[in-house]
């Protein structure tokens, strides 16, 4: 997957895992993606065992953040205003639980991170 490492991968994987199980989670986002030329921002936690479906925190840069599942493979295709791809935030550090940033964002239209 170009949009995780080995080790994002593993993580999203366990956190995935421990929800399909019932577990009940508010983990830390695991990866942040963006479009380098829109508002788009996805803060993922979770991904499902076919390796694909990612949940997390989805800003489509419409003022309307929310938690949902995206497809990976889908994104990889996405390109923005200018043609840009979607890219992962190499310096991305987590400063709250998905919650936090699920407030955060409601309150202020967007993910401001």
């Amino acid at each position: 997957m170009p949009f995780l490492t080995n080790e994002q991968q593993s993580q999203m994987l366990t956190n995935g895992a421990a929800r399909a199980r019932g577990e009940a989670l508010d983990p830390l986002p695991v990866v942040k993606l963006y479009t380098l030329d829109a508002g788009a921002v996805w803060l993922l936690t979770e991904l499902d065992a076919d390796g694909d479906r990612a949940f997390g925190l989805c800003d489509a840069g419409t003022g309307s953040p929310e938690l949902g599942h995206v497809s990976l493979s889908a994104l990889e295709g996405v390109r923005g205003p200018r043609g840009m791809r979607i890219v992962a935030d190499p310096h991305f550090k987590p400063r709250q639980t998905l919650s936090g940033y699920l407030a955060d964002a409601q309150r202020d239209g967007s993910i401001n991170d």
